[in-house]
């Protein structure tokens, strides 16, 4: 317990230091200019005493030489006039509002995430653009800045609506978030939107102008139309969005829950007491998930067969979830199980978490012989083709194949987060660094030196040490979020709650037999 009771403690540190901004010097000039901080806006337009969720808070963590927190960008879900919407939100007080290559990740990310729950965007602006010693990073590939705007023009089009606030100077690529937008407010004299600030029309044109004239809020809502509302003030302008929200007409709304949540049971403790901070030590994972499910009633599937996966029925906040868990290795026959219970879940229309805490699919010639390549496969296709929504979460380490088996993010989950104790690479560093020693003597024929042996077990125990912590995942997005465990209930059932109610594929599919 002490373990996992540091790692919280630290995750909580470091998500208070990253939710500063770019640090005190900066925040007191943001404050000079009569701006709000980034999170006191979001605050002034959600719902009283509801939710925000937050998504990536540590993207570009330790990145940058720490200089770029949550990438300059807060991105998350949060109800406004009870309609859930995502908001992407620049930070100013971090270089600027510019974009790395982590904040079109992260804001690319959190359009994906709208488009799929269709949930209307509002997007805070306070950007300069891309960063421009990045912008090999930031600017030509197809998943660079430009698939933000492509992402956004394609929601529009299907009826998602798109907001934007302007708070300050939108230039160059910032520019298009608010000329894409479906209604745009601008707060008089901070916001402006140019596609070439000064500077940049000087040299182009040799034209001298201020910014206010060239792109100023009146001027773009008075003169040329950008802008569609302007505002004396940052407050107002974030009234006047809620407005804005409260007219979309008949949008989102979240479906309850077809039975009322029953929280689970004291006796069997908190995840947080369950969290399995030694991967070497087998946990208790259906002690894991009674202390998440409501009631603490789960409903087993084949529970005497391929039990290295627990599988089965049960309810988060009331609503119904299919759940597989790693309890060991994956074998054939839990891996065919596996396959079998996604199918039952895809033809009932029953939402599906993965909790991962696996190494891998079983090696050996006995499990070759079995036919492990072919079995296993059965289940990372059921994965795959699963038509209801998917959500995961790194409980312990997520190792190789086993991590695609168990809907890692290569197979589109519609959330994943890891908690602080996760590990994720293609192997432990115990078995990487037997690996790749291994081959090193292979190919050198015996004539490798004790030291030189030595040397890269310790470099390549290192390397794989640092690449599958759970920090260095999280600053790359390859996750949502690190979460405490005992957030993870209700995490689960927010995410669950945007899924609800929407439109599933319910054609006919046959349910996979062994």
């Amino acid at each position: 317990m002490a373990e996992i009771d540091a790692l919280v403690s630290t995750l909580r540190d470091t998500l208070q230091s990253a939710s500063q901004g770019g640090g005190e010097k900066f925040r007191i000039r943001h404050a000079e200019r009569g701006k709000l901080f980034v999170r006191d806006r979001i605050d002034l337009i959600l719902d009283a005493e509801t939710a925000f969720l937050e998504l990536s808070p540590l993207a570009a963590h330790g990145l940058y030489g720490g200089e770029v927190p949550g990438a300059g960008i807060v991105t998350g879900i949060g109800m406004i006039h009870d309609q859930p919407c995502m908001i992407i939100a620049n930070d100013a007080t971090v270089k600027g509002g510019s974009f790395f290559a982590e904040t079109v990740r992260k804001h690319s990310r959190a359009q994906e995430i709208a488009q799929e729950h269709r949930l209307p965007c509002i997007y805070l602006v306070d950007c300069g653009g891309a960063f421009l010693p990045e912008q090999d990073r930031v600017f030509p590939d197809r998943d660079h800045f430009g698939g933000a705007f492509w992402r956004q023009c394609q929601m529009s089009a299907e009826g998602i609506p798109q907001i934007s606030v302007v708070f300050g100077g939108c230039t160059a690529g910032g520019a298009y978030i608010p000329a894409l937008s479906d209604q745009v407010i601008m707060v008089r004299g901070t916001g402006r939107i140019h596609l070439g600030g000064p500077p940049i029309v000087k040299a182009a044109i040799n034209e001298v102008v201020d910014g206010e004239t060239l792109g100023g809020a009146d001027m773009q809502t008075t003169v040329s139309g950008v802008s569609d509302h302007i505002a004396p003030d940052e407050i107002t302008a974030l009234q006047k969005l809620r407005e804005i929200v409260a007219n979309l007409g008949d949008g989102r709304r979240i479906a309850p829950p077809s039975m009322p949540p029953v929280p689970p049971k004291a006796d069997h403790g908190t995840p947080q007491d369950h969290a399995p901070v030694d991967l070497k030590r087998p946990t208790d994972m259906r002690a894991l998930i009674h202390s998440m499910v409501d009631g603490s009633e789960l409903s087993e599937f084949k529970p005497d067969y391929g039990s290295t996966l627990i599988t089965g029925f049960a309810r988060i906040h009331g609503y119904p979830v299919g759940i597989l868990a790693n309890d060991g290795a994956l074998f054939s026959e839990s891996s065919v199980k596996g396959a079998h219970f996604i199918e039952l879940c895809d033809q009932r229309q029953i939402p599906l978490i993965f909790l991962q805490n696996i190494t891998g699919f079983m090696v050996g010639t006995e499990a070759e012989r079995g036919g492990i390549a072919k079995h296993s496969a059965k289940l990372v296709y059921a994965v795959a083709t699963a038509r209801v929504p998917k959500y995961t979460v790194i409980v312990g380490g997520s190792y190789g194949a086993g991590n695609y088996g168990m809907c890692g993010r290569g197979f589109r989950p519609r959330f994943l987060f890891s908690w602080p104790n996760a590990r994720i690479a293609t192997m432990s560093p115990d078995v990487a660094s037997t690996v790749v020693t291994e081959l090193r003597r292979a190919s050198l024929k015996g004539s490798a030196s004790k030291q030189d042996i030595a040397e890269l077990d310790a470099k390549t125990r290192a390397q794989f040490e640092a690449q599958s912590d759970p920090y260095y995942a999280t600053a790359r997005l390859w996750d949502d979020g690190i979460i405490e465990p005992n957030q993870t209930r209700d995490v689960l059932g927010l995410c669950i709650a945007l899924g609800a109610g929407l439109e599933q594929d319910t054609g006919p599919r046959p349910v996979y037999r062994m």
